[in-house]
């Protein structure tokens, strides 16, 4: 357990469950995650079977008859609850999600403290949905109210188990849903402690948590009791994931790979733009839906930018093993991407690509893990100047701490360039001539784009995706919509 092993949180004393209608549900069915910083073994977690599952969507059809009924008042003095029962817990579970994710301490408080703000920003009346005229005249007036779906399946990612888990508890919960989450099974852990410590504070029902893989999300999309899935994750399973609700008509979310491209014009200002694309780039090891993944720098100032990148990210994102030493770089979170991750490193070395930083595999275990062969998941920053278009590297969203920086001198072509099919998350412009950011940003074809900052979501935003990166979307007031029926109710005059 490392330095984290402190009196307050030790292996041996915590035990995790599926929560089920309020109450705690084991299993003789477990498997255990590795801690990613060094390849240690982490704590038994039961999986789910599919009597959970339908003894939950029961739990939540019931709750619903009477949850439907509540006003967005008292959800939100109820989300408001949430968020100070997290605060309450925010050390027992930063360190929880340190172990599991490999985040550093900092990040691990940065990830509860984000799901705290998504709670206290939905519990704001103006941020929630509210009745409005539509239309009227001297014959009619016609107002649009919100229904509630009934109960949601949220099937959640591992790059932020609580950011992105809460965001679609906090959207379920405001417009009156019932919801059961399913963690990834690479981050368990955190999820359903936030969960378990959350009862009582919902009636029985309304929230449930059930750990899972596969086949867990496959009864989720299928089943007739859920009313919606919003789902985080690949192109390739949220293909399958859609194709799945279609059966029985569910509402469905998705939020698809991002392989977010970064333009940076001749005249940008060099001392903030590299320090902003390294952070874009490199926050949490490049395991951030919207990080920079692609950067295009014009030629006039190619050169210079690479030396200033290469020389900040040597100086600011370095492996840091101890994990409550403060660092946004960390391990790649789970073997399985590690091993994605590496596979496009070794592709860049085979091909003669011209890697400028990094580029190796980093060993991290203690003593006594070392001894027993149990490794980390670590990798170097690796910057790669001037791979070719086709590129594993530019074509595939690498998610991880590897990136490629690439030239351009024609405005259309970068665009052109920019524009994948699978690059429909996000996108940034560098430029201190803003009408021509901003023209090129209107060109992106990208559901979110950031001007002269990296790519951060903000909870007053809709976020969506385009292309492939996504249907639907989620966070502002328009992400809500996706959570509701809208009815439209005509007054005779």
């Amino acid at each position: 357990m490392g330095s984290l092993a402190t009196e307050n949180l030790k292996m041996e004393d915590l035990t995790f469950h599926n929560i089920i209608n309020d109450t705690l549900r084991s299993s003789d069915n477990t498997h255990t995650v590795i801690n990613p910083r060094t390849g240690s073994s982490l704590w038994p977690v039961p999986i789910a079977s599919s009597q959970d599952f339908e003894d939950a969507v029961l739990a939540a059809q019931t709750a619903f008859k009477t949850w439907k009924l509540t006003t967005v008042s008292e959800r939100q003095t109820l989300l408001t609850k949430l968020a100070s029962n997290l605060e309450e817990h925010l050390p027992l579970l930063s360190q929880i999600l340190a172990l599991e994710s490999g985040k550093s301490l900092l990040l691990s408080e940065l990830d509860v403290r984000g799901a705290i703000a998504q709670c206290l920003h939905y519990a704001q009346p103006e941020n929630a949905l509210s009745d409005h005229i539509q239309f009227e005249d001297s014959s009619v007036k016609i107002i649009a109210t919100h229904v509630p779906l009934g109960t949601v399946a949220a099937i959640c990612p591992w790059n932020f188990p609580l950011i992105l888990s809460n965001l679609k508890v906090v959207s379920s919960l405001v417009t009156g849903n019932c919801v059961i989450v399913k963690p990834s099974p690479f981050t368990p852990y955190a999820v359903l402690k936030w969960i378990e410590l959350a009862r009582g504070i919902l009636p029985p029902g309304v929230l449930q948590c059930l750990n899972g893989g596969a086949d867990l999300g496959q009864m989720m999309t299928l089943h007739p009791g859920i009313a919606k899935v919003s789902f985080t994750g690949t192109i390739a399973v949220g293909k399958a994931v859609m194709a799945a609700c279609a059966k029985t008509l569910k509402k469905v979310t998705l939020e698809l790979a991002g392989n977010d491209a970064c333009i940076v014009c001749a005249d940008a200002d060099l001392d903030k733009t590299v320090k902003s694309v390294a952070g874009g780039a490199f926050f949490n090891a490049g395991q951030v839906c919207v990080a920079t993944k692609r950067v295009y720098v014009h030629a006039d100032i190619y050169e210079e930018f690479v030396r200033r990148l290469v020389e900040e990210v040597k100086g600011s994102y370095t492996v840091v093993e101890d994990a409550s030493v403060p660092s946004v770089f960390g391990p790649v979170s789970n073997k399985v991407q590690f091993e994605t991750v590496k596979r496009i490193v070794e592709d860049c070395k085979g091909r003669g690509y011209e890697i400028v930083t990094g580029g190796e595999v980093r060993d991290s275990a203690s003593d006594k893990d070392a001894k027993e062969g149990k490794r980390g998941f670590w990798l170097e920053p690796t910057i790669v100047k001037g791979p070719p278009e086709d590129s594993m590297l530019v074509k595939e969203e690498q998610f991880g701490p590897i990136l490629p920086v690439l030239s351009w001198s024609d405005e259309d072509d970068v665009i052109e360039r920019s524009n994948l099919a699978n690059a429909g998350l996000g996108a940034s412009v560098y430029s201190t001539d803003l009408a021509q950011a901003e023209r090129i940003a209107r060109r992106l074809e990208a559901g979110s784009v950031w001007i002269n900052q990296a790519e951060r979501p903000h909870m007053g935003a809709y976020f969506s995706g385009f292309k492939d990166s996504g249907f639907g979307g989620e966070m502002g007031k328009q992400g809500l919509l996706s959570y509701s029926y809208t009815q439209s109710l005509h007054f005779a005059k």
